[in-house]
């Protein structure tokens, strides 16, 4: 296995050379499958760790740890407990931060810069913001009309769930499900991306550190046939929260329905970036290329369509090359780069797939970029499909990549139409001076997330979300407590 020089000797460390186990009961246990999968550097294309894998027989075994944990020290520990141990977790995800994110990067290809800034603290911050919300997730009292009853709720765990994890923010997405789910009592086996499973063993340990009893959190190492499946169809699993694409999202609807468990889902998107002619040329400009191109387009909210009025479209798409061919594409352990590579070579093919469609029988002109860079790793050019319209495939299907298609409009009612045009309703920016606007068509766009003269921010108490096909439910904020509570009614006769 080759590790890069230059990476914090923690690291290496950890990086030891085995095969990394499943993590279960707070130690490292062998695959029942006897298998092991790499997991690829993609800036280079060459393995840097493996980890086993697991099969149907793990998944019982994680599932059997995680119901010992719940039905005991982790169920009759205090709230108040519960919430010291996430903030312990907190301080020591910050402590680690470095290798944290070292490993991000080396395992998703994303420049470290980004790893180090955003989603390393964004995690320590979840953690923080939940383990608050322990004390208080409680129930209400209720003056009913029936008769003479002390009538009350009590806010339960909903038990044992499942979090399968997406590969493009591998730490982030498990902690926006962990946090949430531990401070309302519930227990959680994790199951990476099978491209992207080794920073979250990392995690693992550092929960283990915190003092958080075995069981309460479980890895399952695996693919989805032979460990995603099992893990939703499992009997034994009250609760599953995935995040990833619409397909894959169905599968697991599918699979729930042996038990009717409980199913969040964050799928994918096909967002709208709109940029009105009495915007800030500054501020639309770095809206209009961040928007797209932050985290190479691997974003399920990347602003992957940007509408742009027709008075000032010459200018954006004039101004969004220029800003695209300044970007430099490299080694996401460079310090210098704002992109790295895609997650994997299936990625690749696929996004430059897209751009052949684009430029080719879709009929957009490719403005920007729209090659491959290098002959090593996994790495395109940040491209810029102009003079698209929104029925072609380029606008309608998620590509999941560096690629911005751009689609002039004339007027706002058309805007809106044409905005709310996608099976998708993820996220959605607005960028213009006028404030009433601003309000009228965030309020028009069927999207979870609008954001107005921004694009992309986040925060532990702010819910996140979509409409339509991009899924249901909300994590992040006091909306999430509700994925992982069950409400009990108790009617006590005071006669």
């Amino acid at each position: 296995m080759a590790i890069a020089v230059g990476i914090p000797e923690s690291v290496k460390g950890f990086l030891d050379g085995k095969p990394k186990g499943l993590f279960i009961d707070n130690e490292y246990v062998d695959a029942a499958s006897g298998e092991t999968m790499a997991s690829i550097n993609p800036a280079t294309g060459e393995p840097f760790a493996e980890v086993q894998v697991a099969n149907e027989q793990d998944i019982d075994r994680a599932v059997a740890s995680a119901r010992k944990a719940l039905e005991g020290e982790w169920g009759t520990m205090s709230p108040d407990d519960r919430g010291r141990l996430m903030w312990r977790l907190a301080d020591l995800v910050e402590a680690n931060l470095e290798e944290l994110a070292t490993l991000e990067t080396l395992d998703n290809g994303k420049p470290i810069v980004a790893a180090r800034r955003d989603d390393i603290p964004n995690v320590a911050a979840m953690f923080r913001y939940y383990g608050g919300w322990a004390t208080k997730n409680h129930g209400k009292t209720i003056p009913v009309s029936a008769g003479n009853f002390h009538c009350y709720t009590r806010h339960e765990p909903v038990g044992v769930c499942a979090g399968i994890i997406p590969w493009n923010y591998p730490i982030m997405m498990a902690g926006w499900k962990l946090a949430p789910a531990l401070a309302c009592g519930n227990v959680m086996i994790v199951k990476p991306a099978e491209q992207t499973p080794v920073s979250l063993l990392r995690f693992a340990e550092l929960m283990r550190e915190a003092g958080f009893p075995a069981g309460v959190v479980n890895i399952v190492n695996g693919d989805g046939p032979n460990a995603g499946g099992p893990l939703a169809r499992h009997a034994g699993v009250d609760k599953v929260a995935f995040t990833g694409s619409v397909e894959t999202g169905r599968r697991i609807m599918e699979a729930s329905l042996g038990n009717l468990k409980r199913v969040s889902l964050e799928l994918g998107g096909k967002s709208p970036n709109i940029v009105f002619a009495d915007s800030d040329p500054d501020e639309r400009g770095d809206g209009a290329l961040w928007g797209i191109f932050y985290n190479m387009g691997q974003d399920c909210t990347a602003g992957s369509r940007l509408f742009v009025d027709s008075g000032v479209y010459e200018d954006v798409v004039g101004q969004l090359v220029e800003g695209a061919k300044g970007l430099t594409v490299g080694p996401g352990l460079d310090e210098s780069v704002d992109m790295g590579p895609l997650v994997s070579q299936e990625q690749m093919e696929k996004v430059l797939g897209y751009i052949e469609i684009g430029g080719g029988s879709d009929g957009a002109r490719v403005a920007s970029g729209g090659e491959r860079v290098g002959d090593s790793g996994y790495f395109v050019q940040p491209t810029v499909l102009a003079d698209a319209s929104n029925d072609m495939r380029i606008a309608q299907e998620e590509i999941f990549g560096p690629v911005v298609t751009v689609i002039p409009f004339k007027d706002e009612d058309e805007l809106v139409a044409k905005a709310n045009d996608s099976i998708f309703g993820l996220g959605a920016g607005v960028w213009t001076s006028d404030i009433k606007r601003a309000h009228r068509v965030a309020a028009a766009l069927k999207a979870g997330t609008v954001w107005v003269n921004t694009y992309g921010p986040v925060d532990p108490a702010a819910p996140f979300g979509g409409y339509k096909q991009s899924g249901h439910g909300r994590e992040m904020g006091e909306y999430a407590l509700d994925l992982y509570s069950e409400v009990k009614c108790v009617w006590v006769n005071l006669d």
